[in-house]
């Protein structure tokens, strides 16, 4: 069946109140109201696509020609698709050069119960993490390593940020993502799951090169905060404190870094054959 695209003429301009509407859900505040957010470039949209979260589809007249299949599968999906114009497309994205492909989706968090009760193996708890860019980078890490969930724990940042989404290529919508303010709540309910709970720190016991018997079990790490680390109360608290080995002169490791290095580590024991 011929496909027929709007003509430019027809593209909603940046005064539209549905590309007004969509643009304040790059706030917080606006994305807590309606319970959307918005997901920009081809990577993002085709991963919210194949979760059938995608509620519309916002494009360009140059996306569309880029990324054809990916417009008309949308609409083939029954989602919403709408031309936009240059200008609606520079407001609506949130990058300096914008792609011209934006959808505005339904938010992915669930409970932390619905993450527990699938018997996870592998989990990330990032505690207090501020930093959009290194939250996506974290969730895109456990998305690679095949890890059943992150754990936003503590005073975390929205991971339905613009700059989280776009960090996490497309893994925000792979991996189960929960939220919960309450460190406290967390590291109780980990426990009570039978989870062994590992949090890094500069100074731990257990050296990762010699943690392969911990690996084995279910775990869930516990990464600190950019700028203070782990807060050592909470460490305390964990089953174990593991360092990482650093061979060469650097002082440390930053957050990203240092979780990539644990969750491989731990994937690695889990995956051997």
């Amino acid at each position: 069946m011929t496909q027929h695209r709007e003509r430019p003429a027809d593209a909603l301009s940046e005064r539209n109140p549905r590309v007004v509407s969509a643009v304040k859900l790059q706030r917080t505040a606006g994305r807590r109201r309606s319970g959307l957010f918005l997901a920009e470039g081809a990577n993002s949209v085709a991963a919210a696509l194949d979760t059938a979260r995608v509620t519309e589809l916002f494009y360009t007249e140059g996306a569309a020609a880029r990324e054809t299949e990916l417009v008309a599968g949308a609409a083939a999906l029954g989602v919403r698709t709408t031309l936009v114009s240059e200008r609606a497309a520079q407001s609506l994205g949130e990058t300096v050069t914008p792609p011209g492909l934006v959808a505005v989706c339904r938010q992915v968090d669930v409970p932390l119960a619905a993450v527990l009760d699938a018997a996870p193996r592998l989990l990330a708890v990032p505690v207090g993490i501020a930093d959009p860019g290194n939250a996506g980078t974290l969730i895109r890490v456990a998305d690679a390593v095949g890890a059943n969930g992150v754990v936003l724990a503590g005073d975390s940042v929205d991971p339905h940020n613009g700059k989280c989404v776009r960090s996490g290529a497309g893994s925000l919508f792979h991996v189960p993502i929960a939220r919960e303010r309450h460190t406290d709540a967390v590291l109780a309910a980990l426990g009570a799951a039978g989870i062994t709970v590992l949090a890094t720190a500069a100074t731990g016991e257990v050296d990762l090169d010699d943690a392969d018997e911990l690996l084995r079990g279910p775990v869930a790490w516990l990464f600190g905060n950019e700028a203070h680390g782990l807060d050592p109360a909470v460490a305390a608290r964990a089953d174990h404190r593991i360092r990482i080995p650093i061979h060469g002169r650097a002082e440390s490791l930053n957050l990203a870094a240092a979780a990539a290095i644990c969750l491989y580590a731990g994937s690695r024991v889990q995956h051997a054959r």
